[in-house]
């Protein structure tokens, strides 16, 4: 595994638990909170196996 799907396998799950944090403070409205979570997971699966 490199350096490169790594670091996704640490930022992916980052950025979701932010979406969560962001959403449970009311800052993120629901549909904006999956979709943020959706994106960030599909670019995380693309970048993954293209790596």
């Amino acid at each position: 595994m490199s350096d490169a799907q790594v670091g996704l396998l640490v930022a992916t799950p980052i950025i979701v638990i932010f979406a969560l944090a962001l959403y449970r403070m009311g800052v993120l409205r629901l549909s904006g909170t999956i979709t943020a979570v959706a994106m960030s997971v599909a670019i995380g699966i693309a970048l993954f196996f293209t790596q």
